[in-house]
C-alpha cells in the first residue's frame, strides 16, 4: 500500500505545465530572434560556440529534479505489510434523543448540545472498544454504525440535530429494538446501549424493549436529560429564536425530565441510571460501568510498519540538478574541431 505522509506537497507539481509552458515560450522568442538576424547557418557561424540544444537538456533535467522533489516531499510511504491486530473491547450503542424537547435550555446551552459534548467526551476515553450511534424521536435510525473509527463517529455526531427525525414523539422502545439488530451478536463481546433522553411523551413500549435488551445481555444504562422544574421549548426561525413553543390555548409548553420513566428503563435493561447537569454529564458512572463489563477479543487488520521513501526521490533530484548545473550553454570546442563526420573534397 502506497500513501503520502504530507500530501498537500503534491499541489508543487501543478507548476510543472507552467514552467514547462513559459520555457517554451522563451524558446519560441529565441527562435524568432535568431531569424530576426538572418539566414540560421550564417548565425550559428558567428556565433560558434553557443549551442542551440543544450538549453533543452538543461530544462529537461531541471523539470525532473523538480517533480522528483516535490515527490521526496511529499514523503511517499509503502506499507511493508499486513498485520492482524487483536482488539479487545466491547460493543457499545450510544442511543440519543432529537426531538423538539431536547432544545430546552435547562442544560446549557441546551440538552442536546450538552448531550452531544458529554458523548464527544466519552468518545475520547474509549480505546479498543466499538461505538455506534441511534438517534431516534418518534422513530429511529442509525446515525453511526458500530466501528471503532472514533474520528469518523465525532464527525457524525456534529452533524446532529433536531430536523434530522421528521416525526416528533420519544419512540424509544423502537431505539432500543433498532440497536439489538445493529449488533454483532456472533463477536461474542459485551454489548450495552447508554439512551440519553429527557423521557418526555413516551410513546411506546420501552420497558418492554429493555426486556429484550436484556434477555439478549445487552445492558441498557439511561441519562436523563434536563430538570424536574422544566423549562420552554424555543422555536427558531432562519437560525434566530422567534419564541416559545404553545399549545393549542395558546400557553406556552414547558418540557420537563420524566425522570420515573428513566430509572424505569435502566432498571428493566439492568443498567443505571444517572442525571445530567451543567457540572456533570453524568457519562462518568456509565463509563464505569462499561469497563467492568466483559471484553473479548475481536480481530481486525490494519496496514502497519509504513517506510519511508522520500529519500531515493531527494537523491535522484540532488544528482540531476548537479548534472544541470555543470552542463554548460556553450558547445565543447575541442570535440567541435575534431570534425569526426567531416567529409574532405579530393
Amino acid at each position: 500500500m502506497l500513501r503520502f505522509a504530507h500530501i498537500q506537497f503534491l499541489w508543487g507539481l501543478a507548476a510543472v505545465p507552467v514552467l514547462i509552458l513559459l520555457f517554451l515560450s522563451v524558446s519560441r522568442w529565441k527562435k524568432k530572434a535568431v531569424r530576426a538576424l538572418g539566414d540560421r547557418n550564417i548565425v550559428e557561424r558567428m556565433i560558434p560556440e553557443v549551442s542551440f540544444s543544450r538549453p533543452w537538456i538543461r530544462f529537461i533535467l531541471f523539470i525532473l529534479a523538480y517533480a522528483l522533489l516535490i515527490v521526496g516531499m511529499a514523503d511517499p510511504q509503502i506499507g511493508s505489510k499486513i498485520e492482524e491486530v487483536k482488539r479487545k473491547g466491547a460493543d457499545l450503542i450510544v442511543v440519543l434523543d432529537v426531538s423538539n424537547s431536547m432544545l430546552a435550555q435547562d442544560l446549557a446551552p441546551n440538552r442536546l448540545e450538552n448531550a452531544k459534548m458529554a458523548i464527544s467526551q466519552l468518545i475520547d476515553r474509549l480505546h479498543n472498544d466499538r461505538i455506534g450511534i441511534i438517534i431516534f424521536a418518534g422513530q429511529a435510525y442509525v446515525q453511526l454504525p458500530v466501528t471503532t473509527d472514533y474520528s469518523a463517529a465525532k464527525l457524525f455526531l456534529n452533524t446532529i440535530n433536531t430536523n434530522m427525525v421528521p416525526t416528533q414523539g420519544t419512540a424509544i422502545g423502537a431505539a432500543i429494538d433498532l440497536g439489538l439488530k445493529s449488533f454483532d451478536f456472533k463477536n461474542g463481546t459485551g454489548k450495552a446501549m447508554i439512551i440519553m433522553t429527557d423521557g418526555e411523551n413516551h410513546e411506546d413500549d420501552a420497558l418492554a424493549a429493555a426486556s429484550r435488551a436484556r434477555e439478549k445481555d445487552v445492558t441498557i444504562h439511561v441519562v436523563g436529560l434536563g430538570s424536574q422544574e422544566g423549562a420552554p421549548i424555543p422555536v427558531y426561525n432562519e437560525g434566530q429564536q422567534a419564541g416559545f413553543h404553545t399549545d393549542e390555548n395558546g400557553q406556552t409548553v414547558v418540557s420537563k425530565l420524566n425522570e420515573e420513566m428513566c430509572r424505569e428503563i435502566a432498571s428493566a435493561g439492568k443498567g443505571v441510571y444517572t442525571r445530567a447537569s451543567n457540572a456533570n454529564s453524568g457519562l462518568n458512572i456509565v463509563m464505569d460501568q462499561i469497563d467492568k463489563m466483559q471484553k473479548k477479543v475481536y480481530d481486525s487488520k490494519s496496514f502497519k510498519d509504513f517506510e519511508d521513501r522520500f529519500q531515493f526521490f531527494l537523491a535522484i533530484a540532488f544528482i540531476l540538478l548537479v548534472v544541470e548545473f555543470f552542463i554548460s550553454g556553450r558547445k565543447n570546442m575541442r570535440l567541435s574541431r575534431l570534425k569526426l563526420f567531416e567529409v574532405k573534397e579530393a
